[in-house]
């Protein structure tokens, strides 16, 4: 019987690690009414916490990838699920509004920033040759893996108990993932004394990054960025990415549906299934990055995706649960279908190796968009008493969004930039 590749088995861990930061960031919007309900707090001051996480933890990625290559995986893995957890562990004693935002905002959006920014393309780019498409698409879909699992548990933890047995829950795979990480997590394919999955010559590494400071080596990665125009438009359609998913359906979605009188388990099983079409869609996604040209795929899955957010408010006031489930599909399969094409223009333009911490800063676009979003949505709320403007602007700029990476010159052998050219 032939044996598995290890890097088949730090794609699990990950792909674990992932769920569990993933279903801290994707709960938020089961959390809304249970701490208004039971602190007294506005919504507007809650989604300032949730966008102070989405936030941090977008603009630390690419940080966190400079921290990478100093400290190395294991070790950067191990300290960010325990702050994650510590976190999680804090929050069973909060009382007021600022300790929510220190915990939820700073703490979490901190502790979850390495799993949801730069793990995915830096375990494909180092522990895979081949499939380096596949293993992203595979990781990225994780989060929607917990969201469709734990999202419905969660919710009815809640609606059944408190929201404190569904913080248990979290706090539970949290320490459990902690275990596994410090167990079996390894640096790199040397560390087993093995080659990259698909690789069968060893290669020269370069070790420009040994010992040197991380928070210049991040710079460092955006100054050369900053100079590519292909950088401003994947940075500034994924801010529109971060706006129209985690921060607007993330964190408003579930208290939308409420308000027209959709009950929170009902919410959260429509979020869920739309997990159900994300594993499914950034998979697939991942696998014709490897084939297609990545551009179009970004055009059509913005494209769509503003379609059916336009659809979303026009569903609820008329109370069609089927054009609700035909919005979950729809958006559903490109949720975080956008991933996988951006970290393979990133790295066609920016080489494997810087493309980490490039990506890092798109990615922190992406979450600057989030917190946007999230912050947003609750002050539209305040002042409308609705959520429908927050949503039909979102798709407005989707459709913007598909615009921006359709105008992406197409990678070609002369015009890609190596990183030998970034390095002149």
């Amino acid at each position: 019987m032939k044996r598995i590749h290890y890097s088949w088995i730090i794609l699990i861990i990950s792909f674990f690690s992932i769920i569990v930061a993933g279903i801290v960031r994707s709960s938020s919007g089961v959390f809304i009414d249970p701490f208004e309900k039971e602190f007294g707090w506005d919504r507007s001051t809650i989604s300032l916490a949730f966008a102070v996480g989405l936030f941090l933890y977008g603009i630390s990625g690419p940080f966190m990838a400079a921290l990478i290559e100093v400290l190395g995986l294991k070790k950067m893995m191990v300290t960010s699920m325990a702050i994650l957890l510590t976190g999680i562990l804090l929050t069973f004693v909060m009382q007021q509004p600022w300790q929510l935002i220190m915990i939820w905002g700073v703490i979490i959006g901190l502790g979850s920033g390495l799993f949801l920014t730069v793990l995915s393309p830096y375990i494909a780019n180092h522990w895979f040759e081949k499939k380096r498409g596949l293993a992203v698409g595979i990781l990225t879909a994780s989060t929607a893996t917990g969201q469709l699992i734990l999202l419905p548990v969660l919710a009815m933890l809640i609606d059944h108990y408190s929201w404190r047995w569904a913080v248990g829950l979290i706090m539970v795979l949290s320490s459990i993932m902690l275990v596994v990480i410090l167990l079996f997590m390894k640096n790199t394919p040397k560390d087993m004394g093995i080659l990259p999955y698909g690789l069968e010559k060893e290669r020269q590494e370069s070790n420009e990054f040994e010992k040197k400071n991380p928070i210049m080596i991040a710079f460092n990665g955006l100054f050369e960025a900053v100079k590519v125009k292909e950088f401003w438009l994947l940075a500034g359609s994924f801010f529109v990415c971060g706006l129209s998913t985690s921060g607007l359906i993330g964190t408003h979605f579930v208290s939308y549906c409420m308000s027209f009188g959709v009950p929170l388990v009902t919410s959260a099983l429509l979020l869920s299934f739309m997990g159900i079409f994300d594993l499914v869609g950034t998979t697939v996604s991942g696998w014709l990055s490897d084939r297609f040209d990545n551009r179009w795929l970004l055009f059509w899955y913005y494209s769509l995706r503003g379609a059916s957010l336009l659809l979303l408010p026009y569903a609820l006031f008329e109370g069609s649960f089927t054009l609700l489930i035909i919005f979950s599909v729809f958006y559903g399969l490109d949720w975080i279908a956008t991933v996988p094409p951006t970290i393979g223009i990133s790295r066609q333009i920016f080489g494997v190796k810087k493309s980490g911490i490039v990506y890092g800063w798109i990615f922190a676009s992406h979450q600057a968009g989030a917190a946007v979003a999230a912050f947003g949505g609750g002050i539209i709320y305040e002042i409308l008493n609705s959520y429908k403007w927050a949503f039909l602007f979102a798709g407005i700029f989707c459709l913007l969004a598909s615009l921006f990476v359709i105008v992406i010159k197409k990678q070609t052998p002369a015009s890609i930039r190596t990183e030998e050219s970034l390095k002149a």
